[in-house]
């Protein structure tokens, strides 16, 4: 009977264990979960401090030229200040491990920042990997877009031009700035997910 209790027990354990980090996945049209990281300032953010607000999470690795296409040609940014000048919260998480494309000292990144005149709240450090694969971030970009709600209501590419060619940008159908207008107006976000395009998040 000692011994049927255990396993009971353990199998409870196991099963509340799974539902944990089920809970921790992030899945279109339920709460986004919530994650603490640490800026380029050293400051911590936690995302459910901007409950009540449009977030943007943009996975960034600023080696990677598919990344490089949107900044070098200020697409990147001119959406960072667009959105966060109408309120919105825009975060670049960097899962870049150290020694990888992408990783960054504290004093790098703001000084790249600065060079390509971003306009994001703040840049995240998630060395560990552990936000991005909460998120399942397969690529530089790979975007998401969270209402006021804390809803996951997009996922997928910047846009449906799978390209490193600037020129790509002007006629392609931009899936973040489609989905943020439709959240500022109230309105259903006709495109959820999409195929997110770049390279690969360069994991630990």
């Amino acid at each position: 009977m000692k011994k049927a209790g255990i396993v009971m027990l353990l199998l409870f354990i196991a099963f509340s264990m799974s539902d944990i980090t089920a809970s921790e996945k992030a899945e279109i049209d339920k709460t986004a979960p919530n994650f603490i990281l640490t800026d380029s300032n050293g400051n911590a953010h936690s995302l459910t401090d901007f409950r009540g607000k449009v977030v943007v999470l943009e996975w960034v690795n600023f080696g990677c030229p598919f990344v490089k296409k949107h900044y070098n040609s200020k697409n990147m940014q001119n959406l960072q200040k667009k959105y966060t000048d109408a309120g919105v919260v825009w975060l670049s998480i960097c899962s870049s491990a150290e020694g990888k494309q992408g990783y960054l000292e504290k004093e790098e990144i703001n000084d790249k920042i600065a060079g390509y005149g971003a306009a994001m709240t703040a840049y995240l450090v998630d060395e560990s990997g552990k936000v991005g694969k909460m998120y399942d971030a397969k690529t530089t970009p790979h975007m998401y877009v969270i209402n006021k709600d804390g809803i996951l209501v997009y996922a997928g590419g910047i846009d449906d031009k799978a390209s490193t060619e600037v020129s790509d940008i002007e006629t392609a159908v931009n899936y973040v700035s489609a989905a943020l207008d439709a959240v500022i107006n109230g309105k259903e976000v006709n495109t959820k997910v999409s195929k997110p395009y770049g390279c690969s998040v360069k994991y630990k």
